[in-house]
């Protein structure tokens, strides 16, 4: 009885200990033993242990050994087994050779836990190109550089961009303009039916009357826009430039026309003007007054007697170029958005140019 016992106390030690031996394991197999010189081979080294243990791999640069040279080395893959209790790490090598020899590769270490394993040694043949040395004329020698084929399809992006950046040019120059004169980006065009002079002339009147400068104390500028709107009524009306002429050439202009008594009470106002404009000169308020009224009967008693079944008159185009804050600022961000776009491009174009005649 005891000696059975003690027979089943060595088998299960003897268990226990191969089971501790072998819970890690490190292999090392190569795709092909044999390659020409400059192909690649793929050398796959496999460590297999428990889920808890940590694998060092050693860190190969460039080289495994001397003549054998690491093209590539892959990120780890790793695989649990049963039941996630063991994992399997493969790492692969792509190597190759360039010289012509029989390589001996040395167990590859792997450091678990601390504690190193080795894998099987390896051995790797490595040929060289059978030459033929007796027929010489089979050798060539090197081939000129040659010029790639012409091909619409290299040069569709770059034709597609330049097409575009024409009017994304123009654009940016209509813009960079507009907000140079003080613009707007589209000009708003009202059409407006032109006044007869004596009407456009009495609502001029009627908005300095309105404004009453002189009781502001500003008699220069009241008599200033009186006296521009005369002279616009009588440029309109009688057909010459009076906006370029002075008070008296107006006035002898005027008696070559119209009667004595038409011209008197303008005559009146144009002298007050003169004289508070280059005088210095402080008319009274009833004074300003008797004024605006005689500048209302000159253009009553000058005025065009309009006529019955009268055509109407052309319609007159006024431009507005009023321009917002907001309309100013989407103004500048368009700038900027086009002057991206258009560097943009051009550097685009320039990388393209330089892919194709590098």
């Amino acid at each position: 009885m005891n000696r059975n016992f003690i027979l089943i106390a060595l088998l299960c030690l003897l268990c226990i200990g191969r089971a501790t031996a072998q819970s890690v394991t490190v292999e090392a197999k190569i795709d092909s033993l044999q390659i020409w010189i400059g192909e690649q081979a793929k050398l796959q080294l496999q460590v297999a242990m428990d889920v808890k243990q940590r694998a060092v791999f050693p860190a190969y640069t460039d080289t495994i050994v001397p003549g054998i040279e690491i093209v590539e080395i892959t990120k780890p893959d790793t695989q649990f087994l049963n039941d996630r209790q063991r994992m399997l790490i493969t790492q692969e090598y792509t190597i190759t050779s360039f010289d012509s020899a029989l390589y001996y590769i040395p167990p590859i270490p792997v450091t678990v836990d601390g504690k190193v394993y080795k894998s099987k040694a390896l051995a790797l043949k490595v040929y060289s190109m059978p030459v033929d040395t007796l027929h010489p004329d089979q050798f060539f020698g090197q081939k000129a550089v040659m010029k790639a084929p012409f091909a619409w399809e290299d040069w569709y992006g770059l034709i597609a961009c330049s097409f575009l950046t024409l009017p994304l040019l123009g654009l940016l120059i209509y813009f960079i303009i507009r907000i140079r004169d003080n613009k707007p980006i589209i000009r708003k065009v009202k059409v407006e039916p032109k006044l007869p002079p004596h009407q456009a002339a009495l609502q001029e009147i009627e908005r300095i009357k309105n404004e009453k400068v002189w009781q502001k104390g500003q008699p220069k500028e009241y008599y200033t826009e009186l006296t521009d709107a005369i002279r616009s009524y009588i440029r309109d009306r009688f057909g010459f430039n009076a906006l370029e002429m002075t008070s008296s050439e107006i006035i002898d202009k005027l008696l070559e026309i119209k009667d004595k008594e038409a011209i008197s009470d303008l005559k009146y106002l144009f002298l007050t003007a003169d004289l508070v404009k280059f005088a210095k000169h402080d008319p009274l308020m009833n004074e300003n007054d008797v004024n605006l009224i005689n500048a209302i009967d000159f253009i009553n008693e000058t005025k065009q007697p309009e006529e019955e079944n009268l055509k109407p008159q052309p319609t007159e185009i006024t431009i507005i170029e009023k321009r917002s804050l907001r309309a100013k600022v989407l103004l500048i961000c368009g700038i900027v958005l086009l002057s991206a776009a258009i560097i943009g491009t051009f550097v685009y174009i320039g990388l393209q140019l330089y892919e194709l005649f590098a």
